[in-house]
């Protein structure tokens, strides 16, 4: 078995946020989100619709199970983040020698991975809460929006979201900043175009899915 995309030393709650990523609103009792990125939607709505995601996913992670919060947070990341445009920033320059089936292999399962981690990660709530702190202008036409996870039983968390507009998406999140600095999108481009490199895509591809499959089986937290 290869070996899985090293993880970063943080507590789960911190790496569920960092991951990616990466989340519409459907369980039962739940209002869904109203299209968040249409054109129209500011990034600070964005970035709500995704923390209001995150926290019901939390809240209702005992009855819904690893699969029901799969498939909560689905449709909601594929609409938020802009996995595309990820996927070819963390091949690096491998992404250019792909071919068309290559680079689609690799967006599916890096937008499987980011679900599943979310879904894995997101297993219990203790009383979490997102505090939006404003959006700025940022480089390239890019929009920071400024948030804070609340937690109770722990240190509060500082995050920052940059998000990229397009004709077709709107705005959406393409990068996640722990605590101001370090940047997720910079972090997976170095593991993955790593592996690529050293082993090939299908290495890469590989990993993924296995890391996928141990997020499926990880035990949840006791209630």
């Amino acid at each position: 078995m290869r070996p899985a995309p090293p993880e970063l030393t943080l507590s789960w709650r911190i790496r569920a946020i960092l991951a990616a990523l990466l989340t519409a609103v459907l369980g039962a009792g739940v209002a869904p989100a109203q299209d968040p990125s249409a054109p129209g939607k500011q990034p600070t709505q964005v970035v709500d619709a995704l923390d209001d995601t995150l926290t019901s996913v939390m809240k209702d992670a005992k009855t819904l199970g690893y699969s029901g919060r799969f498939d909560r947070l689905s449709p909601v990341i594929h609409q938020l983040f802009n996995l595309d445009f990820m996927a070819q920033k963390i091949a690096g320059r491998h992404w250019k020698s792909m071919s068309p089936e290559d680079r689609e292999r690799l967006v599916d399962a890096f937008s499987r991975y980011t679900i599943a981690n979310y879904a894995g990660r997101f297993s219990s709530w203790s009383g979490q809460e997102f505090q939006g702190l404003g959006e700025e202008p940022s480089a390239r036409g890019t929009v920071l929006v400024h948030t804070k996870l609340l937690d109770p039983e722990g240190e509060d968390v500082k995050l920052d979201y940059r998000l990229r507009h397009t004709d077709a998406g709107g705005w959406q999140i393409i990068d996640i900043y722990f605590n101001g600095t370090v940047s997720e999108l910079a972090l997976r481009r170095a593991e993955y175009s790593s592996l690529i490199k050293r082993e090939g895509l299908e290495a890469l591809l590989t990993a993924l899915d296995e890391r996928i499959a141990e997020l499926a089986s990880t035990p949840q937290d006791p209630a």
